[in-house]
């Protein structure tokens, strides 16, 4: 990784790039433009500074014997894509077949937003999801399908507006058994 650049470095570059498209970065209008700029990559990429694991370090085995399909729907996914710093506005649904303990569902939503924070394509982002629950949790499944439109397509280049990219990950009981496939395409609906 390299060495991270100062807030102060990152609003010049934002002065920088104001100026390249032609406008006057020190226009009433413009004059805080870099701070609120830099404050806005703040929120939009916090995810680097977010641990993936330890979001679901804290898990419950009092389930009562429960060991079927946990999912989450619908779960609003904001992130950017890595080639043109665009949006990616989309939903997940996150679903996993838990072994002996669960984590609270929060915690899946949140760990959609970690990754979702970051620079990556959405194959990137689907992959990470899943694997880190995978790795964590140690289910006997995890299926992760990404459903997003991609701003890089509908505001720029071929200019094709709502157009969605579909992405599945599915690892263990989810790729094994085409059952508990059949069962979550139900439930997703």
């Amino acid at each position: 990784m390299t060495e991270r650049a100062s807030r102060a470095e990152a609003e010049a570059a934002v002065r920088v790039l104001l100026s390249y498209i032609g406008e006057d970065p020190d226009r009433e209008g413009l004059i805080d433009t870099p701070k609120r700029f830099v404050k806005a990559y703040d929120d939009w990429f916090k995810g680097y500074g977010e641990d993936p694991d330890q979001i679901l370090s804290t898990t419950f085995e009092e389930v009562e014997g429960y060991d079927d399909i946990v999912l989450l729907k619908d779960i609003r996914v904001e992130s950017h894509c890595e080639h043109h710093v665009a949006p990616i506005i989309g939903t997940a649904h996150v679903a996993y077949l838990p072994d002996r303990r669960v984590v609270g569902l929060s915690k899946l939503a949140r760990l959609v937003d970690t990754y979702g924070k970051r620079l990556q394509s959405q194959e990137t982002l689907t992959n990470l999801i899943a694997n880190t629950i995978d790795r964590v949790l140690k289910p006997r499944g995890v299926a992760v399908i990404i459903d997003a439109e991609h701003q890089c397509i509908s505001t720029r280049g071929t200019r094709k507006s709502e157009i969605s990219c579909v992405t599945r990950t599915v690892l263990g009981a989810f790729r094994d058994d085409p059952r508990y496939e059949e069962r979550l395409a139900r439930l997703i609906g």
